[in-house]
């Protein structure tokens, strides 16, 4: 615990001198100021001291996830700063809230002062995406879009040298892959799975094959959606098929770390797996959050803009929509909703296995 050695100012403390005289419109600079202008660099600094929390958020929680072995309460700390993280997603919508209260014609006021700055050169929301894992063949239109032709030769230096260090993604997906339990002596839990899935799949054709309102050709229609679903989990369990998958992009979690993140989610309830349960979860939000950002930031800038370009000569709306739709890093997350069954259907834990599901067992 630090104490202080001589009196605080809070007018020092936080540099409000600095922070309050950082804001200069450029139409004041022209003799008649744009009263919007304000509004616009106040919303805009702000963004940029929330994408330093979280920065400085997710520094802590990759920080864990670089080591070896990830001890409970460890994963816990890093769960509670995720759920800041989301926190902090939540102003940054409503921020959008606050802007929208400046008419396009406002905007207009001063926006040609702004040319050729544009929220593409927010070093800060790069790093976090790419901190997080944006794969760069994720981006709309690289040549077209391409934000590292924008930046200072600096800029473009930090963010090459965050491009080299493992992603959150990345990070995870390891860890993942480290998870125990899966297979050992006393129990195989995909053999065990495999014949859940077999039982519930032969359950789902009888009940088809018996329902009495359905026509021959629904009846085969459905039986051939089932078929799709019954290769669907062939896939999960099949090392070679989900290679082939993330090859052709399609996925990007390895085969290990995707069985062990749905170990996790189908075995929730047991004490172990309640933190990392929570991390997964968290990180899908995290994912949500940002796309459900994104729209609202689309909209804004149609609002705004119309089918204008942006100030940064991008298109607007149609370049901000389209991140919208592919920038998603824990996406693969999302998709095990795909493989879970109901808790009653879950293969039986063997009795050694439970009592090391009960916090017998510490870090992985």
């Amino acid at each position: 615990m630090f104490k202080n050695q001589q009196p605080t100012y809070y007018h020092d403390y936080l540099k409000l001198n600095a922070l309050l005289n950082a804001q200069s419109p450029k139409s004041k600079e022209q003799g008649n100021e744009a009263h919007e202008e304000m509004l616009f660099i106040i919303v805009h600094q702000a963004y940029e001291l929330w994408f330093k929390q979280i920065l400085h958020d997710l520094k802590f929680i990759k920080n864990n996830f670089s080591q070896e072995q990830v001890l409970d309460e460890e994963l816990s700390e890093c769960t509670l700063k995720l759920e800041r993280i989301h926190k902090i997603q939540g102003l940054l919508l409503s921020q959008i809230d606050v802007l929208e209260t400046m008419t396009p014609m406002d905007f207009l006021e001063f926006r040609d002062l702004l040319i050729p700055a544009s929220g593409f050169q927010s070093v800060q929301f790069r790093e976090i995406e790419i901190g997080l894992g944006i794969n760069e063949g994720q981006r709309p239109d690289m040549k077209q879009y391409n934000f590292m032709g924008r930046l200072n030769d600096k800029d473009q230096a930090n963010l090459k040298k965050v491009m080299t260090q493992d992603s959150l993604f990345k990070l995870v997906e390891k860890w993942l892959e480290r998870t125990p339990f899966l297979n050992n002596d006393e129990f195989d839990f995909w053999t065990s799975y495999k014949l859940s899935i077999e039982k519930m799949l032969e359950k789902d054709k009888k009940i088809i094959e018996e329902n009495e309102t359905l026509d021959s050709a629904q009846k085969e229609a459905q039986l051939a959606n089932l078929a799709i679903t019954g290769k669907t989990f062939e896939a999960l369990l099949n090392e070679e098929i989900h290679n082939k998958s993330i090859e052709e992009g399609k996925k990007r979690l390895s085969h290990k770390a995707t069985q062990a993140a749905l170990f996790i989610l189908l075995y929730r309830h047991e004490p172990i797996f309640n933190q990392p349960f929570r991390l997964l979860n968290g990180l899908m939000t995290l994912d949500s959050n940002f796309t459900t950002w994104r729209h609202r930031h689309a909209q804004l800038a149609k609002r705004m803009l119309g089918t204008k370009i942006g100030t940064g000569g991008s298109s607007g709306h149609k370049y901000l929509k389209a991140t919208a739709d592919r920038n998603k890093i824990f996406e693969d997350f999302n998709n095990l909703s795909t493989f879970l069954i109901p808790k009653s259907a879950l293969p039986m834990l063997p009795k050694e296995l439970k009592k090391k599901l009960s916090f017998h067992f510490s870090g992985y």
